[in-house]
């Protein structure tokens, strides 16, 4: 698994989790249970991670759906 973005916004994460659940990719969302660390308030940021072999193919969906500005390099 490679992380391709690192996000509080649950907003982006559950879209992005729907992209590739759309386009069968395994994906997961890191760092999830660090909130109960944090207090819940999302100070943490959480890591998109997709299977390695589709990395580049879950980029291309990522960025036609407009969220080119939260993927990492």
């Amino acid at each position: 698994m490679l992380e391709i973005i690192r996000t509080n916004d649950v907003v982006i994460l559950s879209l992005a989790e729907s992209l590739m659940r759309d386009a069968g990719i395994h994906c997961m969302v890191a760092d999830q249970s660090m909130s109960v660390l944090e207090g819940s308030l999302g100070l943490l940021p959480r890591r998109f991670m997709v299977e390695e072999e589709r990395v580049d193919e879950a980029r291309r969906i990522l960025r036609d759906a407009g969220l080119e500005a939260e993927l990492r390099s």
